[in-house]
C-alpha cells in the first residue's frame, strides 16, 4: 500500500535515456570506445513505494516497436472520428463540389494523441472512472493521467477536428467521476491509521467504502489542485474551482512549524509529504507544488493568502532546502538532517514557482532565481541522468523549464524535451504505442501519461501550463 513505508523501494537500475542520446545531442557520433568508457549512473533511492507505479507490463525487446519515421516530430495520424483522406491528388479534390478532406493531426500533437488513446485503452477501466491497479491506480499515477487529459485538451489542432472537441469533454468529465473516488472528508475510520489532519482531500488510494482510504499525500492532492485550476480556466465551472481551493486549504493547514507533539523543529515550516502522524519530513515536492497552485489560485480569485502561502513556501524551500550546487534537496527531518537527492522535478517546480511568483508580483528577483535554478539543472541533468529516472519526473522538470522560456525567450526547455520523447517514440515504444522504461522494460500508466504529457506541452500554449 502507498501509505506502508515496508512497501518501500529504489527504482530500476535505469528509466530509458542513455548515453547515446547526450552525444546524439551535441551532433557527435557513438564510438565503441565511447560507449565503452562511459559512467555508470547508480540511480538514488526514490520517495515513491513501488507499488505505486503498478500495475506494471514487463516486456521483451522484440516487442518494441522499431520505426524508421523521422525523429523530429515528423509523424502523421488520422485522428478519432476522422475519415481516411484522399491520396488521388486529382484536380476533383480542389472541386467546389468535392468533400473537403479530413483534418489530421501531424507530428507532435498525432503522437501525443496516439500515447493518449493507448493509455485509455491499456489502463482506463470503462464505467469507473478509475484506472486499473490494485484493483485500482494509486492517486500519483491517476493524477498524471488527469494532467494528460487536461494538457490534451489544450493541443492546438484538437478543436479542428470533428468530434475530438466533444470526445476530450467527455474525457475530462470522466477523469472527474474519477477523482470523487479518491475524496476522504475526514481521515476519521479507525483502519485508515491516525492522522495530523482531517480536512477534506483526496486519500493516496480510493477511499472508503471502494477502496482501503489511508493517509493523503500533500504533493498529490497539489498535482490534481494544479489541474483543476487549469480546468477552470478551461471551462469555468464553480465546481472545480471550489476543489482546488479545498486541496489548497488543506496544503496550507498541514504547514509545520513544530512537531506532532510540539517540539521545536530544525528549520521551522514547510509541507510534510502526508497527513500521517508518523510522517516527519517536510520536501521540496510538497512546497513547490504548493507554491504553484497557490499562485494560479492568486491569479484566479486574486485571493491575498494565496500569495502570502506561494511567498512563504518558496522561500522555506530556498532557506532549508538549497545545495552548494544551486539545487534543491528532496527534503529535511525535525532534527535537520537533510536528505539530498536531486531529483529533477523538485527543481522544476521550484523554477516554475519563482516564475509564476514573478508574474504574480513584477519582483524581478524571482525571475532571476528562476533562471539560475534552471541554469544549474542544465547543467546537472544531463539527458543520461534524467534516463536515469522516472519520465513522470522529467514531464513535471520539462513543464516548468519551457514555461520559464515562454517567460525570458531563452529556449533550450523545447529541444531538450523534444529529443527526450524523439528517443522515446524511437526506442522506448511498443507496437501498440505504450511506452516503457526501467530494467526490465515495462510499461506504467505513471509512464504512459508523462510521454502523453511532454508530447502535449509542445504542442500548446506555455500560456496553459499553469
Amino acid at each position: 500500500m502507498r501509505f506502508r513505508p515496508d512497501h518501500w523501494r529504489a527504482p530500476r537500475a535505469r528509466f530509458g535515456i542513455p548515453l547515446l542520446l547526450v552525444l546524439a545531442l551535441a551532433g557527435c557520433v557513438l564510438s565503441a570506445s565511447a560507449s565503452a568508457s562511459a559512467p555508470t549512473l547508480t540511480p538514488t533511492p526514490s520517495p515513491y513505494p513501488a507499488g505505486a507505479t503498478r500495475p506494471e507490463r514487463v516486456v521483451k525487446p522484440s516487442e518494441l516497436a522499431h520505426t524508421t519515421s523521422a525523429s523530429t516530430g515528423g509523424s502523421t495520424a488520422p485522428t478519432s472520428g476522422s475519415s481516411k483522406s484522399s491520396s488521388s491528388g486529382s484536380s476533383k479534390s480542389t472541386s467546389k463540389h468535392s468533400k473537403p478532406k479530413p483534418r489530421v493531426l501531424h507530428g507532435d500533437p498525432a503522437r501525443a494523441l496516439l500515447a493518449f488513446e493507448a493509455m485509455q485503452k491499456a489502463y482506463y477501466i470503462p464505467g469507473s472512472g478509475l484506472y486499473s491497479g490494485e484493483p485500482f491506480s494509486f492517486l500519483w499515477p491517476f493524477s498524471q493521467a488527469l494532467a494528460a487529459t487536461v494538457s490534451m485538451a489544450h493541443v492546438e489542432g484538437i478543436a479542428s477536428i470533428p468530434g475530438l472537441t466533444a470526445s476530450f469533454t467527455r474525457e475530462l468529465s470522466a477523469r472527474l467521476i474519477g477523482l470523487r473516488s479518491y475524496l476522504d472528508t475526514s481521515n476519521s475510520g479507525a483502519p485508515e491509521g491516525t492522522f495530523t489532519s482531517t480536512l477534506a482531500a483526496f486519500d493516496g488510494t480510493v477511499a472508503p467504502p471502494a477502496g482501503p482510504g489511508g493517509a493523503k499525500y500533500y504533493d498529490d492532492n497539489e498535482w490534481v489542485g494544479i489541474e483543476l485550476a487549469r480546468l477552470y480556466e478551461l471551462t469555468h465551472d464553480a465546481a472545480v474551482l471550489g476543489s482546488a481551493e479545498g486541496i489548497m486549504a488543506f496544503v496550507i493547514a498541514g504547514w509545520q512549524t513544530t512537531g506532532p507533539g510540539g517540539e521545536p523543529l530544525a528549520c521551522p515550516g514547510g509541507v510534510p509529504f502526508s497527513n500521517a502522524s508518523e510522517n516527519t519530513e517536510r520536501n521540496t515536492v510538497t512546497d513547490g507544488p504548493g507554491a504553484e497552485l497557490a499562485l494560479q489560485l492568486y491569479r484566479i480569485t486574486g485571493d491575498v493568502q494565496y500569495l502570502q502561502f506561494a511567498e512563504m513556501a518558496y522561500e522555506w524551500v530556498r532557506t532549508c532546502l538549497t545545495q552548494p550546487n544551486g539545487l534543491y534537496a528532496d527534503h529535511i527531518k525535525p532534527h535537520g538532517s537533510i536528505e539530498p537527492t536531486e531529483w529533477s522535478y523538485n527543481q522544476g517546480t521550484m523554477i516554475g514557482a519563482g516564475t509564476l511568483l514573478y508574474q504574480a508580483t513584477g519582483n524581478g528577483a524571482y525571475l532571476y532565481e528562476a533562471r539560475q535554478t534552471a541554469e544549474a539543472a542544465l547543467a546537472y541533468f544531463t539527458p543520461e541522468r534524467l534516463g536515469s529516472e522516472n519520465p513522470f519526473f522529467a514531464s513535471v522538470y520539462f513543464r516548468n523549464l519551457l514555461y520559464l522560456d515562454s517567460v525570458t525567450h531563452d529556449p533550450p526547455g523545447p529541444k531538450l524535451a523534444q529529443a527526450y520523447v524523439d528517443y522515446a517514440w524511437q526506442n522506448l515504444r511498443l507496437s501498440d504505442n505504450l511506452f516503457v522504461s526501467g530494467s526490465p522494460a515495462s510499461a506504467q500508466l505513471l509512464v504512459q501519461a508523462a510521454i502523453v504529457q511532454i508530447y502535449a506541452l509542445l504542442s500548446s500554449p506555455p500560456s496553459t501550463y499553469f
